[in-house]
């Protein structure tokens, strides 16, 4: 048939109504390397959707159908916990075989879904409460195409592997895939009930409820075969994913506030962290986002980390070490991988395997080796804890290697980059789309590029091995790491700063020009205490103007600038990690109200978005009465979005832990607009756990510490 013959007219039975669909959101539940997005009515229309398996789509298509029409749509969440989807739904019109028209909405129709061991799990129920028998025709479609998770991002391929007929046993159905690298990838669908007619693509059920009766149909998806589905099973395995993420949203400190919407937004991002959080060897480690980053990334993991690093620092120890265990050995100008470098990403897909993209084990990011060590350093501080240092002490070696060696490619102090080969990525920060680095005039530079907050991470690296050096005894050496960051911060004042914006340029290209572009880059200088406190007063106004502060949010790129645009991935839109990063930077320099301004502008940004940050929005400014405005095709959830938070609070509350003291920090301690009273309850410090209250009492805040025997410094 040609694709673009128009379709039949439909046939409309006399009171019949054949409800639009919509536009809807997609909703996404994790467990380990696989994920599931669906729509409102938990289908999968393969597009960007799907049931994914160690990045590949082994289920494109899942829909639910009741008379050959979707059910109409009443409601659809996922738990707070990001356990369960459930969707809830009513019959259209249903037709009887060979008699009348069925009235609409006389059955509810729930479907329940949860991931549990890579498994996904659903539970189909419909129930009558119409008080005569209706007879209930439902299918469901389904199909698996095994495409790469960069092919569903777009990319497209010369060849693919060879897919078999489907295999149908009587209840389910067997999808088998041969890749190109000789990897057999499987997905089994298997219902409880066997259908009245199975075929490749669909499986159909004809039900009679009774009045107030009651259906359930279970099935279950997987890349590996299971016993029949069940009442039995769903249950069992529904207890142990809840009972699992409440034990991986145990750790760290708790935090509560007196303010219910705040809480919310509190327990929905240490979900969102906990989903995204796998357990590897090396310890937990924060996936990036879904559905388009779900795999270990270098940058995001660290930045993850180091959010919440105040008060769990299990996350920091897991990403060291899992970095250091895969940290570059070799010279790659495929992968951008030289000795000691810190890996930016890794895929486990078909087109990674093959060389098709350099993704399998990628290590283009000029800021994550800098950031890896800066980690461990901010780690050691707040624990204490140097036998980790010591075991990773070959690691930091090399990634200082690599620092002095490979990324300062022209000898003049300062980290850079330039892209090995075509199939890399043309800028290496963290701002990586193509248009993110130009010039006042709108010209892109040549490189190689040194951007202006990698070299405060390179400043924080230096700084922490000097006090590792110290620590060991090694006094040249604590000398030449001080010394080295001492000349990485006066190469910055003298190179990146622009007296005609009192603002830090966002980079310096290969000809030693500097791209005098005003970025929210030099908010990370900030905080990474690199600025004078001059200066810092001064980027400190910027970031606060209306240039930058959308009143939701700090955007990548100042209103006015070539290249800006509210709706770019990069040039002007609003990333909440990044407005923290700054917020954290701000609060360093005494900036306190600008802080407090910043954390309530992204609780009502997460108030508007079901108590969610997304990995960024538009950075359009605010309207009365109108809502932040979405980027259509970001990550949610995202680890350093739902991170966010927690670093802003650190800002707010101006605390910080010396676990190598053993003592708190509290420094001109704010709270959150409209928030009375916080408490942050089992705070580690050493081996004592303390409880904090921080307390709004007339024009300043009080704290109050009880347990254990934990000095706090208040300043």
């Amino acid at each position: 048939m040609d694709d673009l013959a128009p379709a039949p007219e439909a046939v409309v039975e006399p009171g019949e109504i054949h409800e639009p669909r919509v536009p809807h959101r997609l909703h996404a539940l994790k467990d380990r390397d696989t994920f599931v997005v669906c729509d409102d009515y938990g289908d999968v229309l393969g597009a960007g959707d799907g049931l994914f398996h160690n990045d590949t789509r082994i289920l494109s298509c899942f829909r639910l159908l009741l008379g050959n029409k979707p059910p109409s749509l009443l409601s659809a969440a996922i738990s707070q916990d990001n356990v369960f989807f459930t969707f809830h739904g009513a019959n259209q019109a249903l037709p009887y075989p060979g008699g009348p028209v069925g009235p609409p909405g006389v059955l509810h129709v729930e479907r329940k879904r949860f991931l549990w061991e890579e498994r996904l799990y659903e539970r189909i129920t419909c129930t009558n409460y119409s008080r005569d028998v209706v007879i209930l025709p439902l299918a469901m479609e389904f199909g698996a195409d095994f495409h790469d998770m960069f092919e569903v991002r777009g990319m497209k391929r010369a060849r693919r592997g060879f897919q078999q007929r489907p295999q149908l046993d009587g209840r389910s159905v067997r999808f088998v895939y041969e890749g190109l690298d000789k990897v057999e990838r499987t997905s089994i669908i298997a219902f409880s009930d066997p259908p009245a007619r199975l075929s490749a693509g669909r499986a159909e059920f004809m039900y009679a409820l009774q009045a107030e009766g009651r259906l359930e149909l279970y099935i279950e998806i997987g890349a590996h075969d299971g016993a029949i589905p069940s009442r039995e099973r769903f249950r069992a395995a529904a207890a142990r994913a809840r009972w699992d993420m409440r034990a991986r949203r145990r750790h760290g400190a708790r935090i509560k506030s007196s303010g219910r919407l705040f809480n919310d937004w509190l327990e929905k991002s240490r979900a969102d962290l906990a989903l995204l959080t796998t357990r590897m060897e090396t310890g937990p480690y924060p996936y990036a986002g879904i559905p388009w980053f779900s795999t270990a990334f270098g940058r995001d993991a660290i930045i993850t980390a180091w959010q919440i690093l105040w008060f769990d620092p299990s996350l920091a120890k897991g990403v060291l070490t899992y970095l250091a265990a895969h940290q570059a050995q070799e010279i790659s100008t495929f992968r951008d991988s030289a000795p000691g470098k810190i890996m930016h990403e890794t895929r486990r897909g078909e087109m990674p395997a093959l060389g098709e993209v350099p993704f399998g084990r990628y290590y283009v990011g000029v800021d994550t080796t800098p950031l890896f060590v800066a980690l461990a350093g901010a780690y050691a501080e707040r624990t204490g804890d140097h036998q980790l240092i010591e075991d990773l002490w070959p690691a930091l070696e090399g990634a200082m290697g690599w620092i002095e060696h490979f990324g300062d490619t022209n000898g003049d102090g300062l980290i850079d980059y330039a892209r090995g080969e075509k199939s890399g990525l043309a800028n290496q920060g963290w701002k990586d789309s193509q248009d993110s680095v130009f010039h006042k005039d709108g010209r892109f530079p040549n490189g190689p590029i040194a951007l202006v907050e990698v070299q405060g991470y390179a400043f924080l690296a230096y700084q922490a091995m000097s006090r590792f050096a110290a620590r060991r005894d090694d006094d040249e050496a604590a000398r030449r790491w001080a010394g080295r960051a001492e000349h990485v911060r006066r190469e910055v004042e003298a190179r990146f700063w622009m007296d005609e914006h009192d603002y830090y340029g966002i980079a310096v290209d290969g000809a030693g020009e500097l791209c005098r572009v005003k970025s929210s880059n030099p908010g990370h200088l900030l905080f990474a205490g690199l600025p004078s406190k001059g200066r810092a007063r001064q980027v400190a106004n910027r970031l606060m103007s209306a240039a930058f502060d959308t009143g939701w949010g700090l955007r990548t790129l100042a209103d006015g600038e070539a290249r800006y645009n509210p709706m770019s991935y990069h040039n002007g839109s609003v990333w909440p990690h990044d407005t923290a990063l700054c917020a954290l930077g701000l609060s360093r320099y005494g900036e306190r109200d600008g802080v407090v301004s910043l954390l309530s502008g992204l609780f009502e940004t997460a108030s508007n978005l079901d108590m969610r940050l997304p990995e960024l929005f538009c950075g359009f400014p605010r309207a009365p009465g109108e809502p932040p405005v979405a980027y259509p095709v970001a990550c949610l959830p995202q680890a350093w979005a739902a991170g966010a938070v927690f670093m802003l609070l650190q800002a707010v509350l101006g605390i910080s832990v010396d676990g190598e003291r053993g003592e708190i920090e509290i420094w001109d301690p704010h709270l959150p607009i409209g928030i009375d009273r916080l408490w942050v309850q089992g705070l580690r410090v050493g081996e004592e756990r303390v409880d904090l209250c921080f307390e709004r009492l007339g024009g300043r805040v009080a704290v109050h510490c009880s347990g254990g025997g934990v000095p706090i410094r208040l300043r």
